[in-house]
């Protein structure tokens, strides 16, 4: 039998404290569900939502579509009070700390306790639960901007039109 150091579990409960989301440069890769999602949440056009909160980055070998950060690095969604798109945000936040790296040991994770103040606190979530994080992470591809056709995203929606 395979052991983790998380088989009973793991406390985790957001706090909604931001930090994740703000303060510091990174990336929140989107996939097609997350596309999806964020578009119905805002009721308005794919094209319109791809100019005013994404940005294509290029990280080498491949080139992601990732949300777009502020001047000072907080997430493009990230207003006063907190995430304007909390319930519909990408599976890479919404999964969140339960991500692979951060799993890798006990180490691991309590090292994002300097971060995040919902770590081993609050709720705990099963082995199961988050192998599921980790499944569902694997499962949704982020979009590749080189592979990926988008130019039938640009195209869609117009002013009257919500989503695709």
């Amino acid at each position: 039998m395979n052991t983790t150091f998380y088989e009973k579990g793991l406390r985790f409960t957001c706090t909604r404290c931001s930090r994740c989301c703000r303060h510091e440069p990174g990336f929140v890769f989107l996939s097609y569900e997350d596309l999806d999602r964020l578009i119905l949440h805002f009721r308005m056009p794919v094209s319109s939502f791809l100019d005013q909160f994404c940005r294509t980055v290029d990280l080498g070998l491949v080139k992601r579509l990732s949300l777009q950060e502020k001047d000072n690095y907080d997430c493009i969604l990230w207003g006063e009070g907190g995430c304007i798109a909390y319930e519909a945000r990408p599976l890479q936040c919404r999964s969140y700390p339960f991500w692979a790296p951060h799993l890798e040991s006990i180490d691991t994770w309590r090292a994002l306790t300097a971060d995040c103040p919902g770590i081993d606190r609050g709720e705990l979530h099963s082995r199961e639960t988050i192998e599921q994080w980790l499944f569902q992470r694997r499962k949704e591809r982020f979009i590749d901007m080189d592979k990926d056709d988008l130019s039938w995203l640009r195209g869609a929606g117009s002013d009257d039109e919500e989503g695709r």
